[in-house]
């Protein structure tokens, strides 16, 4: 299956607003609630049904301006009404998509998590000779990556609702930690001392080590409280020799 290329997670803070039967809505192939006279009827733009990659864009545009919504005002304050009329979509052509507003949200949820999680290849490129370098690299990339506003409110709206999206709501961490993981196993495979504890379950290892290192953090970040540059370099620094002197992939000597 192609995967949709990852683009950069910014939520509101590049919020989209189209006005209907303006030349861009017209360009997505979107159908417009036109009022003339009194009476109100869904046209569509000119040259008959949209092709895929209108209908492709628009659904895309659909999710963004969704996701702007629950992030600026939270998810029981967001309409359908409010989105549609933000880009100049029939509520038919919503509902024809989604069953109702818990649906459409979730999906809107669900890919702002896809596109903030930071891809295998982008981890692998942090990859040195020195095993502590890279563990050191990954911990600050994954804090700088959850840690950014648009991260931030995510991760809140995601908690917030975690009663009304429990399965999203933890995919959204595994997932996002999960690429991390993968690579991480597989160093620690490689490198630690046979019977050590990162050789019994190198999965696990890598998992604890996320938490060790990132989880503070970025838990911090989550409770307004912002930690300057050198602390959470100290932080990272300190929790990456404990793990490694822990694991048994590096000696207390």
């Amino acid at each position: 299956m192609t995967q949709r290329p990852r683009r950069p997670f910014r939520g509101s803070d590049h919020a989209v607003t189209l006005v209907p039967g303006s030349q861009f809505a017209n360009e997505f192939g979107m159908e417009m609630d036109i009022s003339t006279r009194g009476e109100t009827r869904t046209v569509r733009p000119r040259g008959g049904r949209p092709t895929r990659e209108q209908q492709r864009k628009r659904h895309d545009l659909l999710l963004s301006v969704a996701l702007d919504a629950i992030l600026e005002k939270g998810f029981e304050q967001t309409t359908i009404d409010e989105i549609v009329s933000v880009i100049g979509m029939s509520k038919r052509t919503v509902y024809a998509l989604y069953k109702d507003k818990s649906a459409l949200l979730e999906a809107a949820l669900q890919r702002a998590v896809e596109d903030y999680t930071v891809p295998y290849s982008e981890v692998a490129a942090l990859v040195e000779d020195d095993l502590r370098g890279t563990l050191t690299a990954i911990a600050l990339m994954r804090i700088r990556n959850a840690t950014t506003p648009s991260a931030l409110r995510l991760q809140r709206i995601l908690t917030a609702q975690a009663h009304r999206f429990p399965d999203l709501a933890y995919a959204a961490m595994m997932q996002g930690i999960q690429p991390a993981v993968t690579l991480l196993a597989d160093l620690i495979r490689a490198h630690a001392a046979p019977g050590s504890a990162g050789a019994a379950d190198p999965h696990r290892a890598a998992t604890s080590f996320m938490s060790l290192a990132a989880g503070g953090p970025v838990r911090l970040s989550l409770l307004g409280h912002v930690l300057k540059e050198e602390e959470i370099k100290a932080s990272v620094d300190y929790s990456v020799t404990l793990f490694l002197r822990g694991s048994g992939l590096e000696s207390a000597e």
